[in-house]
């Protein structure tokens, strides 16, 4: 614990090392909150940062304002994850007729299938988007990140490429520890419930199973019957308990607990991070608040 907050200082320490005027920083747009996070790690001051789908925020659903048109229009660079996560995204890229890089950070990550089909009008190329959901993919997006940054402000290149190094160094000491949270629960109760398919990616870096009665986006909505085949499987699997999302509406999850009699482990942060005063404000807090709840609801602690 202390080598990791030991990391986490020495991080940020780096990125507000070299101050830097108000006309002189890189305009940067993140999509969504997680992404924001990253390019505040790599940034630190030497960026004007502009999260369109702040926390909380669902980036599946997200209809754009005009103000995002305008923040686009403005930025040097626009940091996306790719893999069709972000609907709303080429129609504001088009809208907004920005001249800024489009960086997709998912260049270079494994991809995994997604579980099941999608709702037709809602394709994602048969590919899970959720790929920052595995620390070792939030490595790679910290340093296309920092790529992207080099490119972009080559007279900050040096500062960029020490705060992803340093960050790495924490994401590494946060993999270890999930790793070891997760190795302390027996393997007949790590089959756990959560509302839409957003941690695939969790599942298959860390050996923790979701079932989820939702597709990877949440626009596809559960039927009757997925919600039933679900109660089945979950009866058959012996799934240890069920948890709401942040960004999900927690009715289905609460059908489910009372139709399974699973016990409601508490909330998951999926596709967005809390606001300052939760959590999970950042993606660090995040990964160690989710394995923190599902260790508590399983093992009873």
């Amino acid at each position: 614990m202390k080598s990791i907050l030991r990391y986490s200082a020495c991080a940020a320490a780096l990125a507000f090392a070299l101050p830097a005027s108000a006309q002189d920083k890189l305009n940067v747009v993140a999509s969504f909150s997680i992404i924001g996070d990253f390019a505040k790690q790599v940034g630190g001051n030497r960026i004007e940062l502009t999260t369109l789908v702040g926390p909380g925020g669902d980036a599946h659903v997200y209809e754009p304002k005009p103000a995002d048109a305008a923040a686009m229009q403005q930025a040097n660079v626009v940091l996306v994850n790719g893999l069709h996560f972000e609907g709303f995204l080429q129609r504001l890229v088009d809208s907004s007729a920005t001249k800024a890089s489009v960086v997709e950070l998912t260049k270079g990550v494994e991809t995994i299938e997604a579980k099941g089909d999608e709702e037709p009008g809602h394709h994602h190329d048969g590919i899970d988007p959720h790929a920052f959901q595995s620390i070792a993919n939030a490595e790679i997006y910290v340093a296309n990140i920092a790529g992207a940054f080099c490119v972009a402000d080559a007279a900050g290149c040096d500062t960029y490429k020490a705060n992803a190094a340093a960050y790495t160094i924490t994401l590494e000491a946060l993999d270890d520890e999930v790793k070891a949270a997760i190795a302390s629960i027996p393997a007949d109760k790590r089959t756990i419930i959560t509302s839409h398919d957003a941690f695939g990616y969790f599942e298959n870096a860390y050996g923790i199973r979701f079932l989820a009665p939702e597709g990877i986006s949440t626009e596809s909505e559960a039927s009757a019957a997925d919600v039933a085949k679900l109660v089945r499987q979950v009866r058959e699997d012996k799934a240890s308990a069920i948890f709401v999302e942040n960004i999900t509406d927690p009715r289905l999850s609460k059908q489910i607990a009372d139709e399974t009699g699973l016990k409601i482990g508490g909330t998951l942060y999926s596709d967005a991070l809390s606001d300052a005063n939760g959590p999970a404000s950042t993606y660090f807090d995040m990964m160690r608040h989710n394995v923190s709840t599902i260790k508590g609801a399983v093992l009873g602690s």
